[in-house]
């Protein structure tokens, strides 16, 4: 049997409405059953006004994970118990590698067009869990871009070509799963087609309407693509996404809250870790 080149749709996932921090409104999509390994979760924050009264995310842990934030409109204000104290703005991304734990807080900002961003949740391999934590901002002008008249990949993370043998790599050099994030946008006509072999595949649609092998994707909906070794995307009337690429780590997925281990066992000693302080003390 032959695997078609081109990637299908195989399946659908609606984001919906959550809250999260204190009180800050967000579209989520999770998928801890390991289904999208290695991505974990996905949420999206938006508001329309500028002055927005957004409550942000206070002090918490994480352990297991890596984050990824990406801002289109607006920023986002970081602070860590390691002493990380940075601001991201339109264009940006910020990485966090958790490993064995980071204490962070974050406060999302408006701009004239509001607030548009989003937060990833990669899962870390088991022998990186408890890896030291480690930080990076990520400026819009260190992304290199793929474009042409109408459309533009903005590459994050990861390597990315098309079948022409055009290609770029992000800055993101160290997402978990050899993970690739990019963030495409397609003018009305605008189509883009993807030379991306990766296991793992998908493509989360946050504005406009996106055609893949005459299937319509609308705002809000994530797809998860088959096997195969093309992606291709069109719009119509003009799409905004962004595309997730990586290899599944193929391990246990143990989740509670901020940590993400392998087993319940390890999620009970994160819990004590965090409650007796070791999360903000020096590692043995």
């Amino acid at each position: 049997m032959t695997t078609s080149p081109l990637r299908r749709i195989e399946q659908v996932v609606h984001s919906h409405p959550s809250q999260d921090g204190d009180g800050v409104h967000i579209q989520r999509i999770h998928r801890f059953n390991g289904d999208l390994d290695p991505f974990l979760m996905l949420d999206e924050l938006g508001s329309d006004r500028a002055d927005s009264n957004i409550g942000g995310f206070p002090p918490h842990p994480h352990r297991g994970i890596q984050t990824l934030t990406y801002i289109v409109h607006g920023g986002i204000s970081h602070e860590d118990h390691l002493g990380h104290h940075s601001t991201i703005h339109a264009g940006d991304a910020q990485w966090m590698h958790t490993g064995r734990g980071i204490v962070h807080s974050e406060m999302p900002q408006t701009d004239g067009q509001g607030l548009r961003g989003f937060q990833l949740w990669l899962n870390l391999p088991a022998h990186e869990k408890m890896s030291e934590p480690r930080y990076r901002d990520v400026r819009a002008q260190e992304m290199p871009q793929l474009t042409s008249d109408h459309t533009t990949l903005t590459a994050i993370g990861g390597g990315w070509a098309t079948p022409a043998g055009e290609s770029v790599t992000g800055p993101l050099t160290d997402l978990a799963g050899s993970a690739g994030v990019a963030h495409i946008e397609l003018q009305a006509g605008g189509e883009l087609a993807l030379a991306v072999d990766s296991e793992t595949l998908a493509v989360y649609v946050y504005s406009g309407t996106l055609q893949i092998d005459d299937q319509v994707v609308v705002a809000g909906q994530l797809v998860k693509l088959g096997p195969g070794e093309l992606l291709h995307l069109a719009s119509h009337n003009g799409c905004c996404c962004l595309v997730l690429a990586g290899t599944p780590h193929g391990e246990p997925i143990a989740h509670y809250g901020p940590f993400v281990m392998n087993h319940m066992h390890e999620i009970d000693q994160a819990l004590q870790d965090y409650r007796n302080g070791a999360f903000t003390q020096d590692s043995p």
